[in-house]
């Protein structure tokens, strides 16, 4: 329990300070729309976790964390709610939507792997004894 609090608050600051680089790199003239999920996913793989479901939240925090950014950075004209921009989510550009995907696949894809590598290091450490 312990250990999955401690990834899902790195994943969280993470987002934070993803969301963050986002506008420092937007006023800068990058669209860079990965890096909030992304540093969902690097704040969550600091702390190693053995649930299988931690690394789901994270990627759904991720994908949430890059819809909401895309929204800050750009809302609908008609419309500047966020109700109105999740309900067109779809009409957004391709590659808006591939960066916010792959944002939320970094997201999921570093915890989960740095879950394995828990798993894997817990057998490990506990072989079976044999009779």
């Amino acid at each position: 329990m312990k250990d999955n609090l401690l990834v899902l608050s790195g994943a969280v600051i993470g987002g934070v300070a993803g969301y963050f680089v986002f506008f420092y790199l937007a006023r800068h003239g990058y669209y860079g729309l990965i890096i909030p999920g992304g540093f969902v996913g690097l704040g969550a793989g600091i702390h190693r976790t053995r649930a299988r479901s931690v690394p789901g939240l994270c990627a759904l925090l991720a994908l949430a964390l890059g819809v909401f950014t895309e929204w800050r950075f750009a809302p609908f004209l008609v419309d500047r709610s966020l109700s109105h921009f999740v309900r067109h989510v779809t009409n957004l550009p391709l590659v808006t939507m591939l960066m916010i995907g792959t944002g939320a696949l970094v997201g999921f894809w570093v915890p989960f792997r740095r879950g394995q590598d828990a798993r894997v290091a817990g057998k490990a450490s506990h072989p079976k004894l044999e009779v």
